[in-house]
């Protein structure tokens, strides 16, 4: 299938946490448990043992909500090392976090629960084959003033048992960030930016330096094109969150300006279904930063953006666009990344037609052989 839609059930926002005296030493502790609780489970599911059972031997050290937690992130990494070749025994986690899967049961969150819109609970509650939850670590929670109403909304109905939502506690650089994740039907309700009703179509090639857009109209002709740059962020010791605040900014001026040139339809590569790919680049740190971008973290960032707008959004297969776009891009007067934005448009408005030049392609290489 070349073309697919992808659902989106969160949203993620940001926020800061502080936490004091003991309650840090615990906070801390609790985060080396859960980070040695994956690398125990990576092993055993590597080795073949059964999700359920490795749920059960990870109880011994947490309770049952961070058990489920960390068996659903160690099979994700098995399976990310697995599909790009990797020895899934071999998995280092270097990260401090904590992570707790919402649950509307247990007002909307059984180990990471807001009580207010500046109050945290996250659960001490340790060995899962003993009791319920009998301790908790107090933390004060800070959200931007703009998020206030929608994290207001999100307590009270989470303590209502109405909905969940999924947290993350993140340790980085000597301060601790809460990431939540809520329904993206709420966060859309705050956060909306229009109604788009065009007849166009913008498609997007997104790069660790550049995101590029093409506009098309339904017979496949070029409207516009537009290109938001930052090379910059490639650059030794360039600071990663500015850097991803740069291609955040970039992607919302983009798609700002496809909601303003009669734009309907949002297209992306479908990253979901590729390998990841080695990036080329001059110095041994920019190949480092530019292999490690987190490219399809953009894409579910990009699919809510999108969202704001009401824009159609689909995922198109991008196997062998890029090739191709190596190959047309004198034709076309443009760059390669352009052309490789062209080509998925092309490739959702008539397959038939891309299959041809993909055909074409291929009797040339084998020719040359």
């Amino acid at each position: 299938m070349d073309v697919r839609t992808l659902k989106i059930d969160y949203a993620t926002i940001s926020g800061r946490i502080y936490v004091y005296n003991e309650d840090y030493q615990k906070l801390v502790y609790l985060a080396y448990k859960f980070r040695k609780a994956i690398a125990k489970a990576t092993r055993m599911l590597a080795k073949g043992l059964s999700k359920e059972y490795v749920e059960k031997v990870i109880t011994d050290d947490l309770n049952q909500g961070y058990a489920k937690s960390v068996v659903d992130i160690a099979k994700l990494m098995v399976k990310s090392a697995e599909y790009n070749g990797s020895n899934p025994l071999k998995i280092k986690v270097k990260k401090l976090f904590i992570i707790s899967k919402g649950e509307k049961l247990f007002k909307g969150n059984q180990n990471i629960r807001l009580v207010d819109t500046n109050k945290l609970l996250v659960s001490y509650h340790l060995n899962g084959r003993s009791g319920r939850h009998s301790e908790w670590i107090e933390c004060e929670a800070r959200f931007g003033e703009e998020y206030l109403p929608l994290v207001n909304e999100v307590v009270d109905k989470a303590l209502n048992n109405e909905l969940s939502y999924n947290a993350k506690i993140i340790f980085r650089n000597g301060k601790i960030y809460l990431h939540l994740g809520i329904p993206v039907k709420l966060y859309i309700k705050y956060f909306k930016k229009g109604e788009a009703k065009g007849d166009n179509i913008a498609s997007f090639d997104l790069n660790s330096d550049r995101i590029n857009m093409v506009i098309i109209d339904k017979q496949g002709i070029i409207r516009e094109i537009r290109t938001e740059w930052f090379g910059e962020v490639n650059s030794p010791k360039y600071p990663r969150n500015k850097a991803w605040s740069l291609r955040l900014q970039a992607l919302g001026r983009l798609l700002n300006y496809a909601y303003h040139h009669r734009v309907g339809i949002v297209l992306y590569e479908d990253l979901f279904r590729i390998k990841r790919r080695k990036i080329k680049k001059t110095t041994r740190n920019g190949n480092r930063k530019a292999s490690n971008f987190p490219k399809r973290k953009l894409l579910e960032y990009a699919i809510t953006m999108a969202l704001k707008y009401n824009f159609k959004v689909y995922l198109v297969n991008p196997s062998y666009t890029s090739r191709l776009a190596e190959k047309f891009k004198d034709a076309f007067c443009l760059d390669k990344h352009t052309v490789s934005a062209y080509l998925l448009g092309l490739r959702y408005l008539n397959p038939e037609t891309y299959k041809r030049l993909l055909d074409r392609d291929f009797q040339e290489m084998l020719l040359n052989q």
